[in-house]
């Protein structure tokens, strides 16, 4: 991995972890992969469009993160696991002198996250479940129940800015959102974004879904932080103009 913006060097596995390091309080950084022509998906997930560097980077930002913040949409469509501790995050975690393990925090307005599946049933820090009370009750309790740490945060839909304080009020400030581009668009709307990490796959894939799924109510402007490359794909961290959050 070299960087290229903005003092040039080529950077170890320690130097890549102080490139995405910061510093302590809140945060929301956004992670994504998109082709050259915004699509984040091939076949209906991200996989196509990875590398090993992308693992890597992705790996570090769940490493450095407090909760992995994910739309139960793409939680569901990527197959989504939780963080353990004998997984390749859960050891760079330990490396690092953190926790081995992080909650995955499934924001879903219909509480729609199956009791049974094993991101409830395997996770070692309950994963999380935001929602909003026009959810059924039955299965928020149901949630519960399966060990889900469940928070209702709005009425008729999810809160984000509300779910961020709850989670903030656990000890969860530094938050690592992997998607979808509903929960993107929301966060930018909400202007609660600090970060945009896009991963660029030197690839084009046509009509697939894209970075963001409808227009925001405003343009948000980003300011590039650092780029690194490897292989062609390029890795860009831009934080968000002060107008846009």
């Amino acid at each position: 991995m070299r960087r290229l913006f903005p003092e040039p060097a080529d950077l170890d596995d320690d130097g890549l972890v102080e490139a995405y390091r910061l510093p302590g309080g809140r945060s929301l950084r956004m992670d994504f992969i998109a082709s050259l022509d915004g699509a984040i998906t091939v076949g209906g997930v991200s996989e196509g469009l990875g590398s090993p560097g992308d693992r890597r980077v992705f790996r570090v930002l769940r490493a450095l993160s407090d909760v992995v913040l994910v739309g139960h949409g793409t939680a569901a469509t990527e197959g989504y696991r939780p963080v353990l501790p004998d997984s390749a995050v859960g050891r760079l975690r330990e490396s690092l002198g953190r926790p081995a393990t992080a909650p995955i925090a499934v924001v879903t307005r219909r509480a729609s996250l199956d009791p049974t599946a094993g991101l409830v049933t395997d996770a070692v820090s309950p994963t999380i479940v935001v929602t909003c009370g026009a959810a059924d009750p039955d299965r928020r309790a149901a949630l519960t129940a399966a060990g889900a740490e469940v928070l209702v945060c709005g009425d008729d839909d999810v809160d984000l800015p509300a779910a961020l304080e709850a989670l903030a009020a656990r000890g969860l400030e530094q938050v690592t959102c992997e998607g979808g581009p509903q929960l993107l668009r929301t966060a930018l709307d909400a202007r609660v974004v600090d970060e945009l990490d896009l991963s660029v796959s030197p690839t084009l894939v046509g009509g697939e879904t894209r970075l963001l799924d409808a227009l925001l109510a405003g343009p948000a402007q980003l300011a590039l932080r650092q780029l690194l490359e490897e292989d062609g794909m390029l890795f860009a961290r831009y934080a968000v103009a002060p107008g846009a959050r």
